[in-house]
């Protein structure tokens, strides 16, 4: 059979027409679902610091003290929010040229070329923004209760907007902005490495340089209103499911298996916490069941995306556990006054689940397997790596930022400012009126 010749004009045009076919279909396109699942998990994520965080902390304060924490969380997400978009953004997941694998650059300040067109993915660049700002926004928050009921306010703001600055920022870059700990192979699906640490340990950081409350650990400091706590951690709960779920950026298998999977570590951790206490202290308490379930949370977070239930299990019971006892060395045994025990719950729990994401993410155990080339120790001996450097540029940093803010501020309220209560002396307003 012969195959007639076409004419020359017919070829060039079938090209033509040909080329923009092939072009649209490598393109990135919208997907309306996964748009819809990021755009609900922003708002669960929001959700978790305002009401979820503001309530948990709050109730854990003493009376005098529970406004001061509500405006915190209120002032923080207010202030990260206008320098996330202002040039925090850009900093966090720009382009940083040469300097790309250390911090992100200025490009994208004030939002410059995000139109309602723009992708990231298959998802609007404005969601990714957004969601992205609701992690910038609790990280900071979660650091309030290491120094709670007795940071002057506008020192707060000070150290928050540097903190932000030059510890969140970068670390979010080396992580998840195409920085140098993601390219060194480190996994943290939602933030074990860039929140729970980082805020943990500058938490601590604070604590010791700020000193004990008045009276600790002598006098008994109680918190005045456990409803109130419990009502913010069921919604620090439902939150999560935005925060780990989210962070697959799609509507898919993985978000499914990692919602799975952060609801087994809660229930793990809440659990198992509960059980330490009461074989420990005879009775189990709704504060420790309360606090385990966040512990749980925390400690799942870098692995949800990699773990299957199992893990999952094995990862939340060990938070229950661990959490359980560090929180009691450092307030018995060290008398450390980390005010609400961002530590013990966030640093440790945070720094276990990025270590244990390393053995749990192989296949054989039921997670997503190793990349090429890596094994369980090697993967193991990375997470290390992240957890170790953020821990000391976090500690060291925080350390610094609180120096600064000492000289030009003086970071803590007066003796006699911290007995009258931080509601009264900070904002001459009282949260009950009895």
């Amino acid at each position: 059979m012969t195959v007639r010749k076409l004419p020359l004009g017919l070829l060039l045009l079938a090209a033509l027409t040909a080329a923009p076919a092939v072009q649209a279909a490598d393109a990135p396109t919208l997907n309306a679902a996964n748009t819809a699942w990021m755009l609900t998990a922003s708002v669960l994520v929001l959700f978790m610091t305002l009401p979820g965080l503001a309530l948990f902390y709050g109730g854990l304060v003493r009376t005098k003290n529970v406004l001061s924490v509500l405006m915190q969380c209120f002032a923080i997400t207010a202030m990260v929010s206008l320098v996330w978009v202002a040039f925090a953004y850009s900093l966090a997941f720009g382009d940083g040229g040469p300097f790309n694998a250390w911090l992100g650059g200025l490009a994208k300040s004030f939002m410059a070329g995000i139109g309602v067109t723009t992708l990231k993915g298959t998802i609007p660049e404005t969601v990714f923004a957004m969601f992205q700002m609701t992690f910038a926004i609790i990280t900071p928050a979660l650091v309030v209760g290491g120094f709670a009921e007795r940071m002057k306010f506008s020192a707060m703001l000070l150290f928050s907007f540097l903190w932000l600055m030059l510890v969140y920022v970068p670390v979010c870059h080396w992580v998840w902005g195409d920085g140098w700990l993601q390219k060194l192979g480190v996994l943290d699906f939602a933030g074990g490495i860039v929140v729970h640490v980082n805020a943990g340990v500058a938490a601590l950081v604070a604590a010791l340089m700020l000193g004990k409350r008045k009276g600790f650990p002598e006098t008994a400091m109680p918190p005045h209103n456990l409803t109130m706590t419990v009502a913010g951690a069921g919604m620090l709960w439902v939150g999560w499911f935005g925060f780990n779920a989210g962070s697959a950026l799609a509507a898919d298998g993985t978000a499914g298996m990692t919602m799975l999977v952060t609801h087994i570590g809660a229930a793990a951790g809440a659990f198992v916490w509960m059980l330490c206490e009461w074989v420990r202290f005879g009775k189990p308490s709704v504060l420790g069941i309360a606090t385990g379930v966040i512990a749980g949370l925390g400690t799942i977070t870098p692995a949800s995306g990699f773990v299957g239930p199992m893990g999952a299990l094995a990862i939340g019971g060990a938070a229950g556990l661990v959490c359980f006892f560090a929180t009691n060395y450092m307030k018995r045994t060290l008398h450390v006054d980390d005010s609400l025990d961002v530590f013990p719950v966030h640093g440790v729990g945070g720094a276990m689940g990025t270590t244990l994401t390393g053995v749990f993410v192989a296949a054989a155990l039921g997670g997503v397997g190793y990349a090429e080339g890596m094994g369980m120790g090697q993967q193991v001996l990375t997470q290390l790596i992240g957890v170790a450097v953020t821990a000391v540029w976090s500690g060291a940093l925080t350390f610094a930022i609180l120096k600064v803010v000492d000289a030009l501020l003086g970071v803590r309220v007066n003796v006699e400012e911290e007995t009258e209560g931080l509601d009264t002396t900070q904002h001459n307003e009282t949260g009950y009126n009895l």
